[in-house]
């Protein structure tokens, strides 16, 4: 017997078939404007990170950090794809199912595109660290090839923690509830539906997992103390100045990112909805993929000039 996503059968074992996502509320007028809000974010954080990709073309910003920055804004132009796109069409549709399958493809993408961005900052604040503060030895250890080896192994290790929590969370039974109380698949709210006597697996790639997030934490807060204090010995207050104006902005959005991830994985998790939740959660799925390129963007003089060189050469094309 099959009811909402839910299979009984002969043994009176119940097996998941699809989730149904909660999502901000079930009044029809507030699923309305969450979709239209939602698209209007998504396309500004499209559009934004499609145009620091496409500083790619331009023969002067081909450095370590232009590189390292076009590919954080290619993770996030697939980050927050892998969310926002279903929760909008759920709210049009004022329907909140998922698959069980898409709901595991959802979180697999969505960790490992975390996990990655994750890797990708830290060595966006190494790059940062050895830029500024060893500056002699810059171009021979951040050179191409490191450089894309890192950004493979970023890639990888994203991967493997994709893999790794889905294959755990995905594998073990359900108990029976197949309401997720957020607005895509997240694994926290996702584990509050597994058997307790078996979640031990999920918790073990937690802890290991956690322990990778908290290595990186502490190489991003060496490489950020050893900068501000470099800076701060910089005679020239121009000089000063330039290096906060290059450093602040990543600090911030690496700040939002890990610090509202690591609450939402590690607080307890409950059976009942909560607001805390759905907010933390558009704190590390919607927000950074919507500022990066702001920040970056207006904030940084070269993209700005590059953007315009390359809207100048598709004009002229187009004349």
């Amino acid at each position: 017997m099959q009811r909402n996503g839910i299979t009984t059968n002969g043994l009176n074992r119940t097996e998941v078939t699809e989730f149904l996502l909660t999502g901000f509320s079930d009044s029809l007028k507030v699923q309305n404007l969450h979709a239209v809000l939602s698209l209007f974010v998504y396309l500004a954080a499209l559009m934004g990170n499609l145009l620091i990709m496409l500083t790619a073309l331009d023969a002067h910003l081909q450095t370590p950090m232009y590189f390292f920055l076009r590919n954080l804004s290619f993770i996030d132009f697939f980050y927050i794809s892998v969310t926002v796109p279903k929760s909008i069409i759920n709210s049009l549709a004022h329907n909140t199912s998922i698959s069980f399958f898409g709901c595991a493809v959802q979180a697999f993408f969505f960790v490992d595109l975390a996990s990655t961005e994750t890797a990708i900052l830290t060595v966006m604040s190494y790059d940062r660290y050895m830029a500024i503060c060893q500056p002699l030895h810059y171009e021979v250890i951040m050179n191409q090839g490191i450089c894309v080896r890192r950004m493979v192994m970023s890639w990888l290790s994203g991967m493997i923690c994709g893999f790794m929590h889905v294959a755990a969370t995905f594998s073990l039974p359900f108990c029976g509830s197949n309401v997720v109380h957020q607005f895509f698949c997240d694994i926290p709210q996702l584990l509050s539906l597994l058997d307790s006597n078996v979640i031990i697996i999920e918790i073990g790639v937690m802890v290991f997992i956690t322990s990778l997030v908290v290595v990186c934490f502490v190489s991003i807060t060496f490489s950020y103390v050893s900068i501000f204090s470099t800076i701060l010995r910089i005679p020239s207050k121009e000089g000063r100045s330039k290096s906060f104006s290059t450093c602040i902005p990543h600090l911030l959005v690496l700040t939002l990112f890990m610090i509202s991830g690591s609450i939402a994985y590690v607080k307890p998790i409950s059976n009942s909805p909560s607001t805390l939740d759905l907010l933390l959660s558009v704190f590390y799925t919607v927000i950074p993929p919507t500022l990066n390129p702001i920040i970056y963007s207006l904030r940084n003089k070269d993209i700005k000039e590059a953007l315009r060189r390359q809207y100048g050469m598709l004009h002229r094309y187009f004349d």
